[in-house]
């Protein structure tokens, strides 16, 4: 795509979310990229973040298995317990607050639709009661056993990992009624045991509020979401509204989508700038 394509595209997605009348922001893990998360895309890009599990060769997908919190909590607790670390340590960019300002110029208001586990819309100032998080939280716990079907929001102490291994020091989050050891409640591979109480209260809110704007100009604002766990393209695809799909290496839609080749931070803020031009000339 061009230089003078991607301006067009961008105009063209300022003037959709200009009139429209309620927005769904979406986003993958080429959010969190410009606030500094690395990026874990293929094995090399997982293992730059993480050398000690190229050592094991042990893969993200690898990794992001519940069996490690039954056959090696500490290893688990490890590379989820850096995640959650790594995630509150930092800040979220300057796009999440651009979103929230468009969103509340929405007359039928706005919701978020996120594959994250960062938490990151939350501590952008996103009301909980206004984002599904499709593949759960790592703010959240739950008994790994499975023995009382409850989801509990996580401590705030940091779990306590030693950098040269990624294995994670006593003492490991716990459940409170069995005394078992706790698992973050996320959506991992192959997982059975996942509690989708939580994701599914979520979902519920999020389909009512799509009713409530059926019929109305929505625009769907999707941001870092790839083709290796398509969950979030997939649920922007099938929605209807007007599709604004901001990736910098797969931002191929639908026809009557809006594909823009740029990071999260650098298409949000230039299609920020085009609206204060718009709303300067009315």
């Amino acid at each position: 795509m061009s230089p003078a394509e991607v301006e067009a595209n961008l105009q063209q997605a300022a003037e959709t979310i200009r009139s429209a009348d309620a927005l769904l922001i979406a986003a993958g893990a080429g959010m969190g990229v410009d606030s500094g998360l690395p990026d874990f895309r293929g094995n090399e890009g997982f293992w730059k973040a993480y050398p000690p599990f190229r050592k094991l060769g042990l893969s993200f997908v690898q990794m992001a298995n519940p069996q490690w919190f039954r056959t090696d909590p500490a290893q688990a607790w490890g590379f989820y317990g850096h995640r959650r670390n790594l995630y509150r340590a930092t800040k979220p960019h300057r796009g999440f607050a651009i979103l929230q300002r468009w969103a509340r110029r929405m007359p039928a208001g706005h919701f978020v639709f996120t594959s994250n586990v960062d938490g990151h819309f939350q501590r952008a100032g996103f009301v909980e009661e206004r984002i599904v998080e499709c593949h759960g939280s790592l703010e959240h716990e739950q008994c790994q056993r499975r023995c009382g079907g409850q989801i509990w929001p996580a401590g705030a102490a940091e779990i306590d990992i030693d950098e040269s291994t990624f294995r994670a020091r006593e003492p490991l989050p716990r459940c409170a009624t069995c005394g078992g050891v706790a698992r973050p409640n996320v959506l991992m591979f192959g997982d059975g045991g996942w509690l989708e109480d939580r994701s599914e209260e979520q979902y519920r809110l999020y389909q009512t509020w799509l009713r409530q704007v059926a019929g109305k100009r929505l625009v769907i604002v999707e941001c870092g979401a790839g083709v290796a766990v398509p969950t979030v393209r997939w649920e922007c695809e099938r929605l209807g509204g007007t599709l604004v799909r901001i990736n910098p290496r797969e931002p191929e839609t639908p026809a009557g989508g809006i594909g823009i080749p740029l990071g999260a931070l650098e298409a949000l803020e230039r299609i920020d700038a085009m609206l204060a031009g718009q709303t300067r000339g009315d």
